[in-house]
């Protein structure tokens, strides 16, 4: 019997180890499954917006630097996009910039009643909306499901593990543009701005 002491102890530090280098795999694949999400959304837009950009073009001519700003920002959007979830930080940046574009087409769009009246253009709006909302419900997976991921690697003593199998902490995506962090100023008083 006290030689099968050891064999247990063995047995269940194995299992274990097992376990814990398990967890963590499976933990790194929904962070990337997750991150996947992100991009088939960011894909969507990406394919939406030359469609916007078309449908307004004719009558935006003298608003071209907007059109070229959102284009340009597609593009290198789609570029650094190209890379995958190693450069998270890259990818959140281009689609930040990206972003910014496209409110300032959005606040353009919005000056031209003609345009607003086009059900085309109508349509490429909600549907841009609404992708930018499955964007946003993506990014907030991905984050919590990396956040489990890079809390697993740290706590004792999984991170032994983590050492061991060499697992890189997964980058947050994070909101890099102050105009996106700053509060709204919420105006209720109606009286007229001067």
């Amino acid at each position: 019997m006290g030689s099968l002491i050891p064999l247990i102890i063995v047995l269940v530090v194995g299992g274990w180890l097992i376990a814990a280098y398990n967890g963590l795999v499976s933990l790194k694949n929904q962070t990337i499954n997750a991150f996947k999400q992100i991009d088939v959304q960011l894909k969507r837009r990406h394919d939406l917006i030359p469609n916007l950009v078309n449908a307004v073009k004719g009558a935006m001519d003298f608003e071209k630097s907007t059109l070229e700003a959102v284009i340009q920002a597609r593009n290198q959007a789609v570029k650094v996009g190209a890379a995958g979830p190693d450069a998270i930080k890259q990818i959140s940046q281009a689609e930040n910039t990206l972003s910014s574009a496209l409110q300032r087409l959005m606040v353009v769009v919005e000056q031209y009643p003609q345009l607003k009246a086009t059900a085309n253009v109508g349509q490429l709006q909600e549907e841009l909306t609404s992708t930018e909302n499955r964007i946003a419900f993506a990014r907030q997976l991905y984050n919590d499901t990396a956040t489990q991921y890079n809390t697993k690697q740290q706590q004792f003593p999984t991170s032994v593990v983590a050492g061991i199998a060499k697992a890189q902490p997964a980058d947050l995506w994070e909101i890099e543009d102050r105009q996106e962090r700053a509060v709204p100023q919420v105006d209720l008083s109606m009286k007229p701005k001067v």
